[in-house]
């Protein structure tokens, strides 16, 4: 598909209150994410939007000392469930661990969300990156290597309970009393390196075949499960150059798979600071940014580094340090950046508490959209993964500010074509490995 005709695709990624650290505390945000009206309120404006999909991140360790909105939230899959009923095109999408969860559970949720959304459900695999998370299920937090090896296997299991019913496989047919045609139902009889599934599971074949596989990895293993199995990938950048970089690696592995540049839909994390002014935009960044407590946004760059970086004098340059053993896109992105621009720890420090070290961009909605189309069209992304400083407010300036800019110029859908994701992001329905 040429440049010409390719339109954006937009996620909107809901964390806590905002994905500001401290954007609670603007006035008139929201300060309580423990609200069904205040969620429903989000997707609303999302589908309002034309919105592929709403996405919920999830941690599983609580870190106490530190206090984003994020750190008090629901389980996601109930949720999500919750909002399947009051959306009726929105893509409905939420992390689930491949260390801290079994292929079986995991393939069960988000089968039976699929099927309660009539299609429109998504699932980030995701490895954990918090070691504290290991503390909660009684174990020790395996390495980063370690633990895409398993999430490779638990993928493969998770697809392969999927396909284990086919089309048709229940008949319910009145007359004969036969529910279930048996021949169209198989069992996956998987024995692995780290599991041993059965199936077939107690959930029939789902709306869109497969629901859609999300994934956020950017080293070496992340990216090639990614490109094997993903349709969607989020990336955390940080500038065009680096962007393009990491959309031709991704693109360029998908033809080893035997998949197709528009097989996966590439969506950098940005939030965007609108104002009517580039000058007010920034006066609203000041603002946000001055709500941050001494040590937040260090002990969010501690997480995000792997290493305690508060004994560092804040007015030093940062130097080169090796990846860490959590998250690399994170940390690639923020060290390249304070490399390249010779950034100190409080720079860094400032860069990370605003949007945990995704790409800001401050500015009028012109100039919001102009930085969009620039990088869609500079073949850095097929779409944007929006994280809102704060709800609902910020969310509502870039749906009635930017989406009409970007659908003036052809950019952006002015209406949804089809009713499931995969319809949205411009994929078939999932074909049946087992059975086709």
């Amino acid at each position: 598909m040429s440049n010409s005709h390719r339109q954006m695709h937009l996620g909107v990624f809901v964390l806590g209150t905002g994905n500001h650290h401290a954007g609670w505390r603007y006035p008139g945000a929201a300060d309580s994410f423990l609200s069904l009206k205040g969620i429903q309120t989000i997707a609303a404006t999302a589908e309002r939007g034309k919105f592929d999909l709403l996405f919920l991140g999830d941690g599983l360790a609580a870190k106490m000392g530190d206090h984003p909105s994020f750190l008090v939230r629901f389980e996601p899959i109930t949720m999500l469930a919750a909002l399947a009923a009051t959306t009726t095109h929105l893509g409905l999408g939420a992390t689930a661990s491949t260390t801290y969860n079994e292929p079986y559970n995991v393939a069960r949720l988000f089968a039976s969300l699929d099927h309660l959304s009539s299609g429109r459900a998504a699932w980030n695999a995701v490895t954990s990156s918090g070691p504290a998370a290991g503390s909660n299920f009684g174990r020790i937090h395996p390495a980063h290597d370690a633990r895409y090896e398993v999430a490779d296997e638990f993928v493969d299991v998770v697809r392969g309970l999927w396909d284990c019913w086919d089309d048709g496989a229940v008949v319910a047919n009145r007359e004969t009393g036969r529910y279930v045609d048996e021949s169209r139902v198989r069992a996956l009889d998987h024995v692995g390196r780290f599991f041993q599934v059965k199936g077939p599971m107690t959930t029939a074949r789902c709306p869109q075949g497969r629901p859609v596989i999300i994934q956020a990895g950017s080293s070496e293993p992340g990216l090639e499960l990614a490109a094997r199995t993903a349709e969607v990938v989020f990336s955390v950048v940080q500038d065009l150059a680096e962007a393009q970089a990491a959309y031709q690696a991704l693109k360029s592995r998908l033809h080893r798979f035997g998949r197709t540049p528009s097989d996966v839909a590439l969506l950098p994390g940005v939030m965007p600071i609108i104002g009517r002014t580039d000058a007010e935009a920034r006066d609203k960044l000041n603002t946000l940014q001055s709500f941050l407590g001494p040590t937040s946004a260090l002990t969010m760059l501690s997480g995000r580094l792997g290493m305690d970086v508060s004994g560092f004098d804040p007015d030093d340059l940062v130097p080169d340090l090796p990846l860490p053993d959590t998250s690399h896109g994170f940390a690639r992105a923020m060290l390249s950046k304070a490399r390249r621009e010779r950034m100190t720890w409080r720079d860094l420090s400032n860069l990370t508490g605003a949007a945990r070290g995704h790409w800001v961009i401050c500015g009028t909605p012109a100039h919001i959209a102009d930085t969009l189309q620039e990088w869609f069209e500079g073949d850095a992304a097929d779409g944007f993964n929006i994280l809102p400083a704060y709800f609902p407010q910020a969310f509502d300036e870039f749906v009635d500010e930017v989406v009409p800019i970007l659908q003036e110029r052809g950019l952006y859908r002015r209406d949804y074509t089809g009713t499931t994701l995969r319809d949205h992001l411009g994929l078939p329905r999932a074909p049946n490995l087992l059975f086709d």
